[in-house]
C-alpha cells in the first residue's frame, strides 16, 4: 500500500510539474501560397491579464515598425500589420489573449505571398517572447500602451504605384487604410503636375502617368488618388523654380487622405538630392 500510495505521489508530481509547450512547439502552418497562408503561433505567461497582454505588445511591436489597426485592452484583441517595405502588399496579424495569460498571434497571408516557415516562427515566437507576468508585465503595459510605430527608413517608389496602392487598399476599407500609412514616410518621384502656395509653405502635386502595364498590376487600382505633398519650412526657393513636367523625387511623411476628395497629403516634404 505504502509502494502505491508513493507511486501515485509521483504522477501528481509529474503532473504538477509539466511544462507547457513552447511557442516554437506550438507553431502552426496552415493552409496554401495560393489561397493564403497562415501561421499560428501561441504562447502562455503565468499571471499575465489581457490588458496587460495587449499594452505590452503595443510597445513591443510599436517599436518594430508594425503597423497598429487595433489595440484593444479590455478585450484582449489587437489587429497589427507587418512594417511596409514597398515591395509586398501588408496583410494582417490578429493577436488574442485571454484571462489565463495565453496569448495566440495569427499572421493571415494573401494569396501567392510566401515567407519561410522558420522566419516566420522566429518573427513571432520572438515578439511573444518578450512577454513578462506580474508587476514587471504591468509596468511595460502601462508604458507599451501609448507607443507609437516607429516610422522607420522611407519606402522609395514611383509616384504612381504610390497612388495605385493606397487607392485600392482605401476603396476596400478606407479607415484602414488611414491608420496603415500613418506616421509613415515615403521617397516619390514623378513629374509634376502644379505648384502652389498654401498658407506659409507651397504643395507640389504629382502628375499620375498610366500605362497599359501598369494598369494591369494585381490589387492596385488603375486609376489613382492625387498625390500632394506640402513642402517644409525653408524649400520656397526650391518650390519656386519648379514647373509643370519637370521630374522631382520628395522625401515626406504621411499625413492624411481626403478620400471624398480622391486626394492623398503627405507632410514635411524635401528633395531628394
Amino acid at each position: 500500500m505504502k509502494r502505491v500510495i508513493l507511486a501515485a505521489a509521483g504522477l501528481f508530481l509529474g503532473a504538477g510539474t509539466a511544462q507547457a509547450a513552447t511557442c516554437e512547439e506550438s507553431f502552426v502552418k496552415k493552409g496554401n501560397p495560393v489561397t493564403g497562408l497562415r501561421f499560428v503561433a501561441t504562447t502562455t505567461v503565468p499571471n499575465m491579464s489581457m490588458a496587460s497582454a495587449v499594452g505590452q505588445l503595443n510597445g513591443i511591436v510599436a517599436a518594430k515598425g508594425y503597423a497598429i489597426l487595433a489595440a484593444e485592452p479590455a478585450g484582449g484583441a489587437m489587429l497589427i500589420e507587418p512594417p511596409a517595405t514597398g515591395k509586398s502588399r501588408p496583410f494582417p496579424i490578429e493577436i488574442a489573449a485571454d484571462a489565463a495569460g495565453t496569448v495566440r498571434m495569427e499572421a493571415k497571408l494573401r494569396g501567392g505571398m510566401a515567407i519561410p516557415d522558420a522566419a516566420a516562427k522566429a518573427e513571432m515566437c520572438g515578439i511573444l517572447a518578450q512577454l513578462k507576468g506580474g508587476k514587471a508585465g504591468e509596468a511595460l503595459a502601462a508604458k507599451g500602451l501609448g507607443a507609437t510605430s516607429a516610422p522607420g527608413a522611407p519606402v522609395r517608389m514611383s509616384v504612381l504605384r504610390f497612388s495605385q496602392d493606397i487607392t485600392g487598399q482605401a476603396d476596400k476599407n478606407n479607415a484602414a487604410a488611414q491608420l496603415r500609412y500613418q506616421n509613415r514616410a515615403f521617397t516619390l518621384y514623378g513629374p509634376v503636375a502644379y505648384i502652389g502656395p498654401v498658407g506659409d509653405t507651397y504643395r507640389v502635386e504629382w502628375k499620375l502617368l498610366s500605362n497599359v502595364l501598369t494598369d494591369i498590376v494585381p490589387g492596385r487600382a488603375s486609376a489613382g488618388f492625387n498625390v500632394n505633398c506640402l513642402l517644409a519650412k525653408g524649400q520656397g526657393v526650391y518650390a519656386l523654380q519648379l514647373k509643370p513636367g519637370k521630374h522631382v523625387e520628395l522625401t515626406g511623411t504621411f499625413d492624411r487622405l481626403d478620400y471624398g476628395m480622391s486626394l492623398v497629403w503627405l507632410k514635411d516634404c524635401r528633395p531628394v538630392k
